[in-house]
């Protein structure tokens, strides 16, 4: 790989002898003039006019060398400069830098010279970069293979013959090691001393170059998950139906709060008929992006499903096939079918794994829980499900929610629980669905004030008018 830099390439000659303004005889004195030489003298000898220059020159390049670092705060951009300008002014053929990642112990690389960008990663310890990363001192050999743990595989897998190597630690100004230059092959023959100092004193300005590019990096991917979980929530809330159907005889509400701002938690309600509706709520397990693009799978297959499928038995059985080859058992869900007949005010369900419903009657005030169905969706490639049904009476409720809102905890880690649900709904049973939602909302979350356990909740109330036409809830709509 042919390097060009803005530096140009360091007098490799060594400087002479000194060459002194005056002539010193053995004593220290110069001829016509005493001069002492003291201990302070000795320790600060005056620079001859080569070693003057050449340490101007150093100076030069090291300033220039720190512009170019501090020009750019694109990481890969600012390794292939650290790279171009060590390979220019050590004359190495190739080089690699190496970033160290202290909590997986390792050092990491997309920037070596005549490697494509191939991403590198090497264990501390192993290998010429990994043993520097470890002690922090500097290795600088002739022939690399004449070290026991030069690693020849990246020789052999590349084709290349490593002769000479340079590598040193790039050391912040507290000491840590934050990378590893790795320079090989120089030209001339070998590295040398001057090589070692050109570096050594360049790896603070590298090292807060790279700390700066890192932290720049670490706001700009931040901002693009922000942009990118900001989308999925978009998308995600698109999913799920603005509000509620307007059903003839019923009173529909339903709510849907996330933790985060994308979740697992998903309901729906899909009209298979004039006279027939089909209610939905599922719960994928765990939390987050992974759970909502699960979500929005099942919400697609289902669709598909529905279109084709008019048996809950066969749909449920279908549904659960499918999920698992998505899926693998890697992700599973639980899911509640209720299929509403709008003409017979009749219900038939599949419950899959899923927090019970709850049936409460507008007679009695008694509930009963919605139990009959089958396993989770997805966990297993076969499954057997069994249909449940009832009778939906005027002054009926039909709750049905995740888990969310039955495991809120208090802060003494008691949940909220079934009955707790059932006697709310009971005791705002007269109130319109919308209203009867908004009151179990308010009392699980002061019910949870303090607790600890956070999660999506979805809740669904489903209301029987009480004279079979629209209920005050579906007249307002």
């Amino acid at each position: 790989m042919h390097i060009v830099s803005a530096l140009g390439p360091r007098d490799r000659r060594r400087s002479d002898v000194p060459r002194h303004g005056c002539q010193k005889p053995p004593g220290g004195e110069a001829v016509g003039r005493k001069v002492r030489v003291d201990a302070t003298a000795s320790k600060n000898p005056v620079l001859s006019p080569e070693q003057a220059q050449k340490a101007i020159t150093q100076l030069s390049r090291l300033f220039e060398a720190t512009l170019l670092l501090n020009s750019t705060l694109d990481l890969a951009e600012l390794l292939d400069r650290i790279l171009q300008i060590a390979c220019t002014e050590c004359h190495a053929e190739r080089g690699s830098v190496f970033l160290a990642d202290s909590k997986k112990h390792e050092l990491w690389s997309i920037v070596a010279s005549g490697l494509d960008h191939q991403e590198i990663r090497v264990p501390y310890g192993r290998g010429v970069a990994g043993r520097v990363a470890e002690t922090g001192g500097i290795i600088n050999v002739e022939d690399a293979y004449t070290l026991e743990y030069f690693d020849r595989s990246f020789d052999q897998k590349f084709g290349y013959r490593t002769r000479s190597l340079l590598c040193l630690p790039i050391r912040h100004n507290t000491g840590e090691i934050v990378g590893v230059i790795q320079l090989l092959n120089q030209i001339h023959g070998r590295f040398e001393r001057e090589d070692e100092d050109f570096l050594t004193k360049l790896s603070a300005h590298m090292a807060m170059a790279l700390e700066n590019a890192r932290l720049h990096r670490e706001v700009v991917e931040k901002q693009r998950l922000e942009r990118e979980v900001a989308l999925a929530t978009e998308i995600q809330r698109s999913l799920l139906p603005d509000a509620p159907p307007v059903v003839p005889g019923y009173d529909i509400a339903v709510v849907n709060q996330m933790c985060y701002e994308v979740g697992g938690d998903y309901y729906d309600f899909l009209n298979l008929g004039p006279q027939s509706l089909l209610l939905v709520v599922a719960d994928v397990e765990g939390k987050g992006v992974s759970s909502a693009m699960v979500m929005s799978n099942l919400q697609a297959t289902l669709r598909a499903l529905v279109m084709h499928l008019h048996s809950l038995e066969v749909l449920t059985l279908s549904l659960n096939e499918m999920m698992y080859n998505d899926t693998r058992s890697k992700k599973f869900l639980s899911i509640f079918l209720g299929l509403i007949d709008t003409r017979r005010n009749g219900l038939h369900y599949i419950n899959g794994g899923h927090v019970p419903p709850i049936l409460i009657s507008g007679e009695t005030g008694k509930y009963k829980l919605l139990e009959e169905g089958g396993t989770v969706i997805g966990m297993f490639p076969t499954a057997e499900y069994s249909r449940g049904s009832a009778r939906l009476k005027p002054g009926d409720i039909l709750v049905c929610c995740t888990d969310g809102i039955v495991e809120s905890m208090d802060p003494k880690d008691d949940e909220y629980g079934t009955e707790r649900l059932a006697a709310s709904i009971l005791k705002n049973r007269h109130r319109p669905a919308q209203e009867i939602v908004d009151a179990v909302l308010a009392e699980v979350d002061e019910f949870s004030r303090g607790g600890t356990h956070v999660d999506d909740k979805v809740l669904m109330v489903l209301k029987v008018s009480d004279n079979g036409g629209l209920s005050t809830g579906n007249a307002q709509k």
